[in-house]
């Protein structure tokens, strides 16, 4: 199973050793995100990746895209970057607060380690500037050549891109209060241009001067702001979630890359795209399926339903940071490793803070009455939230818990990435059930096995809990750091002066009722759908619907629909409705419309290849 076109390298699994059938869930996603980007003398658009630590250069002609800083190189966590007259590549490295020079000839230099949170960066001439994105940040003229940072202004309301406009002043956004300033090269009083705008994230000129302020909304938006006028605005809305910066070629063809799915993407001035980088997922990070068959990802920025069929990933919820996801009762549970564990409504909109102030909490998991279990995993515990949100420890001392999960008593299991094992939580004492794993991240339980990522040895693996026999499920798995590139990658710092820096890797890891899997391929950007082998999945059709399925309420009819065969996907109650799923990319069978379902269990429906279909069921009340 190869993977064109893979930000994770020439790779040719993942490679199943049971018969089980894997799919990917979208293409890979070339970039770790798009942040900063800019034009450089060869005419090629460079990309600054933020989550990956890495710099790769497009050529908008060709669409070939070129490593230029791989993952484990000097810069951490690049930004945003410019090009001085010289040649040379300046990088805002945000983390460790480190503003590079990359000369002509490849070699780096530090030009400031003086900056907090550097973020927007600019070059006029051989003069370079760069502000901070935190409150209260500043803007700073650094000198590559030596000497002192000089302060232009401060008191930034989070500052990110910023350009020269063709006044000779540079213009920057206030994030956080919407606003666009403006302030002289030499110094000066700063001047308030505009106000109101919404969520700016960068301020870009066109080759004719007219500026143009990006918005990292769900929309997309781009605010055309008439500067010599009436102050005159127009907006495009471009459809595309999390922009983060622009840059114009020779001829004034405009590209934007996007924070929150990567991509790069040509606008036009009419709001119609093209894609030159498809985007994808920054991460995975956890994933989930819901009662409805569908698959939600926890992806860094945002929460996004995986691609299906000819569907693209959609973007559900922006920037509350999200890395362990659970799906239950119709509600999304995540976690944000900056502390947070929330609860989002689909169907009305909205979000629940159910605590704050956690250290690093990462996988999730929800039992039958609504209680959340969470790994906190620098604080070495796994702890119990419940509808009050009140938190209770489960378990502590453990060196690195990462992600939880449930069996049908409701007893908790966990993996520790630190220690290399899987433990159960009996009364407050873990108990080990599997030990030397490599790295182990996300769990899942299904029936007598526990299936465990090893993002180490970059295998899924399956444990009996009967017998404690390990199993090697699927292994080439395209999960962690990318294979050919620079030295092992340096624990990124997961705060820097109060902001966000870069969360951990966590490849989440889910089970559908059938026995699907569903696994965040973080290392190329996809979800991984691994089906159990042929003959597991017409045992399970055979047995029809999960020991947990509802029974069919009496005077209901069945409203049979065409459905993809592979067994049940999911099988539960939904407002009041029994519902089943299928799914499966190689057989469609034709099933007739109508007929009734007279008891609990009961299939109406036909053979395919000499196996029991289940149907796809809605039951509806009869008239």
């Amino acid at each position: 199973m190869s993977a064109p076109g893979s930000r994770f390298g020439a790779v040719t699994g993942p490679t199943s050793r049971t018969g089980r059938s894997v799919h990917r869930l979208g293409r890979p996603n070339p970039l770790w995100g798009s942040n900063g980007v800019a034009f450089g003398p060869d005419g090629r658009l460079y990309v600054a990746q933020f989550l990956a630590g890495r710099i790769s250069a497009l050529d908008p002609a060709t669409g070939e895209l070129d490593v230029v800083e791989p993952v484990g190189g000097p810069v951490q966590s690049p930004d945003d970057l410019a090009f001085g007259a010289d040649g040379s590549m300046y990088v805002a490295d945000l983390v460790p607060g480190l503003v590079w020079r990359r000369a002509p000839d490849g070699t780096y230099s530090v030009v400031s380690d003086e900056v907090k949170v550097p973020n927007g960066i600019t070059c006029v001439g051989d003069r370079l500037f760069v502000n901070e994105m935190r409150m209260g940040g500043r803007l700073l003229e650094l000198f590559p050549d030596g000497g002192a940072p000089r302060v232009l202004t401060e008191g930034l309301a989070l500052g990110n891109a910023m350009q020269l406009g063709p006044d000779g002043r540079l213009y920057y956004p206030h994030m956080v209060t919407g606003e666009v300033w403006r302030i002289p090269p030499d110094g000066g009083e700063p001047e308030r241009v505009a106000r109101d705008v919404h969520e700016p994230v960068a301020v870009r000129f066109d080759q004719a001067g007219v500026m143009l302020v990006l918005s990292r909304g769900v929309a997309g938006l781009v605010t055309r702001i008439d500067l010599h006028g009436s102050g005159t605005r127009t907006l495009v809305t471009s459809g595309l979630a999390g922009l983060d910066n622009a840059a114009f070629d020779a001829e004034n063809r405009m590209y934007v890359s996007s924070f929150a799915a990567g991509g790069i993407t040509e606008l036009h001035p009419d709001g119609r795209t093209r894609t030159l980088v498809p985007p994808g997922f920054d991460g995975p990070y956890g994933v989930t399926i819901d009662l409805g068959g569908r698959v939600h990802v926890a992806d860094h920025y945002r929460v996004a339903t995986a691609p299906a069929a000819d569907n693209p990933a959609e973007t559900v919820l922006l920037r509350p940071f999200a890395h362990g996801i659970t799906a239950d009762a119709g509600l999304l549970h995540l976690t944000s490793q900056y502390g947070e564990v929330m609860t989002y409504d689909p169907e009305q909109g909205g979000t629940r803070v159910r605590a704050r102030g956690l250290r690093r909490p990462t996988g999730i998991a929800a039992r039958d009455d609504g209680t959340l279990v969470v790994a906190e995993t620098d604080a070495g515990r796994v702890v119990a939230l419940d509808s009050e949100d009140t938190v209770a420890v489960l378990a502590e001392g453990l060196l690195g818990p990462v992600d939880v999960a449930l069996d049908a008593d409701g007893r908790c299991y966990v993996s520790d990435e630190r220690a290399g094992t899987v433990l159960r939580i009996d009364d407050g004492e873990p108990v080990a059930v599997a030990v030397g794993l490599d790295a182990p991240q996300g769990i899942a339980l299904r029936g007598d096995d526990l299936f465990v990522v090893e993002a180490g040895a970059r295998r899924l693996v399956a444990v009996s809990l009967s017998t404690g026999e390990l199993r090697l499920e699927v292994e080439e798995l395209a999960v962690g750091a990318p294979l050919a590139e620079g030295a092992p990658r340096t624990d990124p710092a997961l705060f820097t002066h109060g902001m966000p820096g870069l969360p951990h890797a966590f490849a989440g890891l889910a089970t559908g009722p059938d026995g699907t899997l569903l696994l965040s391929a973080n290392g190329e950007g996809t979800v991984l759908r691994i089906l159990p082998s042929l003959p597991a999945r017409a045992k399970a059709a055979a047995d029809g619907p999960a020991a947990s399925a509802r029974p069919v309420p009496s005077g209901l009819r069945a409203r049979l629909h065409l459905g993809r065969y592979a067994g049940l996907r999911e099988h539960g109650d939904r407002e009041g409705l029994t519902v089943g799923v299928l799914d499966d990319a190689d057989l469609v069978p034709q099933i007739e419309q109508g007929g009734r379902l007279r008891g609990p269990g009961r299939r109406v429906g036909r053979e395919v290849r000499g196996e029991p279909v289940p149907q796809h069921v809605l039951c509806e009340e009869v008239p």
